[in-house]
């Protein structure tokens, strides 16, 4: 079909989650997953635009967090390592829909998980991960 470019290939490492545990629990930090459709899903890119574009946020998580985002675009395309990563991923969290917020403790296991926006920003992120944090072992 005529006018109909393949979508652009984005350069990007697969996501290596058992380094990323490894630093979260050297550096007492929790792993944050960000199940997310960059450029397609309207709660994904009003999560990225108010949250984690946001200087708040970098801050928080260079303190807190190692954030990882597994995306699932729709108007480019991953390497096919990065793709399978991703897809590999989203099949281990029993992701059902987008976007999907994981964390993770320093052994890797899920404490916490939020389907959907956070309508309290910041803050509501912050308290609901401090408080998994808390009650996790």
């Amino acid at each position: 079909m005529e006018g109909c470019a393949p979508a652009p290939v984005h350069d990007q490492a697969p996501i290596d989650l058992n380094a990323a545990v490894i630093r979260a629990k050297a550096d007492h930090k929790l792993v944050l997953l960000d199940f997310t459709g960059s450029d397609w899903c309207p709660p994904c890119m009003r999560l990225h635009k108010e949250i984690f574009s946001k200087p708040e946020f970098e801050a928080y998580a260079a303190t807190n967090l190692i954030f990882l985002t597994v995306d699932f675009p729709r108007k480019f395309q991953l390497t096919p390592d990065a793709r399978s990563t991703n897809d590999v991923l989203a099949a281990k969290f029993n992701i059902e829909g987008y976007p999907t917020l994981v964390a993770l403790d320093g052994e890797g296991k899920e404490i916490w998980r939020q389907l959907g926006s956070l309508d309290g920003g910041l803050k509501e992120l912050a308290a609901d991960i401090a408080s998994a944090k808390a009650k996790a072992p």
